[in-house]
């Protein structure tokens, strides 16, 4: 089984200034590792199309997708919030982000890949209907659960966030959509700061205490996801794949490693494998420790291959 691994050039180009820790040397440490582990043979690799507006516009106001095409700057740096900028090529690569997803949701429903991997930067988790932040522009994930819907007609599919921080711009998007559960492991209190009391039944949220290790967050994803997911029978379980969990990474404290992220991918691919045949899309959200995102990249796609 090979993975399709989707990209785009101009994902390298999105830089929000010297120190930036959602930095291009992301995707050079990931292609790096795939490279001199060997994995890089298992993948089937595509060049992400652009989103168009329609796609984008399932997910995100009109108004908000015009202003952001509006505010893309000629040269320099425009802020929108004190974490998140734009350059001249940021717009192009947060659509190509966005059409990744559509495309791996393309292959993959039409039978071209039984799994696929987005590595695409900037992030999309933490975009809302109306709003960025987060270092996120637009919702990558949500772009594609929304084609997926729409064009290839699911009635039931499933969306893992498990990124250090809340997807709540995934969860704004979905949280009434009856045809989509959400399911969110992240440390609590930690930006951006979310309530932690599920609002629906669609959604399932895993707060997790700085510290809580390996032991918890496999006990608590064990008791709280894999039943749920299980009964919802997803037709395509999409993944939000972010990697700052991890004890190297120093954005946060959940003393995480490598061997949890392939636990939980296998374990999800199995969910997969009985209710969805098989199809999984994960999509690159956070991780800045270069070596250890890296290895956790890797194990992720390794464990997708088994």
């Amino acid at each position: 089984m090979t993975i399709a691994y989707i990209t785009h050039s101009t994902c390298s180009l999105h830089e929000m200034g010297e120190g930036h820790p959602e930095a291009p040397a992301r995707l050079a440490a990931i292609g790096d590792e795939l490279l001199s582990s060997g994995l890089e043979f298992a993948l089937r690799r595509y060049d992400a199309p652009a989103a168009t507006r329609e796609q984008l516009q399932r997910v995100h106001d009109r108004a908000f997708v015009d202003r952001l095409f509006a505010l893309s700057p000629a040269d320099g740096l425009y802020w929108l919030d004190p974490d998140t900028a734009m350059n001249p090529h940021t717009l192009e690569a947060a659509v190509h982000a966005a059409g990744a997803v559509v495309q791996a949701v393309d292959l993959v429903l039409g039978g071209q890949a039984e799994c696929a991997f987005c590595a695409v930067r900037p992030p999309g988790h933490h975009a809302g209907r109306a709003a960025a932040g987060g270092f996120c522009f637009f919702n990558n994930v949500a772009v594609g659960a929304a084609h997926a819907l729409v064009e290839h007609g699911l009635e039931r599919l499933a969306i893992v966030d498990f990124d250090v921080h809340h997807g709540n711009g995934t969860e704004e998007i979905f949280c009434d959509e009856p045809r989509v559960l959400f399911c969110s492991a992240f440390q609590h209190p930690f930006y951006p700061h979310s309530d932690a009391v599920a609002p629906t039944s669609q959604v399932l949220k895993t707060p997790l205490d700085a510290g809580a290790g390996s032991r918890t967050f496999r006990e608590r994803i064990r008791g709280e996801w894999l039943e749920p997911l299980a009964a919802f029978r997803p037709q395509l379980l999409l993944i939000s794949a972010g990697f700052d969990g991890h004890w190297q990474d120093e954005v946060a404290d959940l003393n995480l490693n490598e061997r949890d992220y392939a636990w939980l991918t296998r374990k999800l691919r199995e969910i997969a494998q009985r209710h969805a045949g098989g199809r999984v899309v994960s999509v690159l959200e956070g991780g800045y420790a270069l070596p250890a995102l890296a290895r956790s990249v890797a194990a992720h796609l390794q464990a997708m291959l088994h």
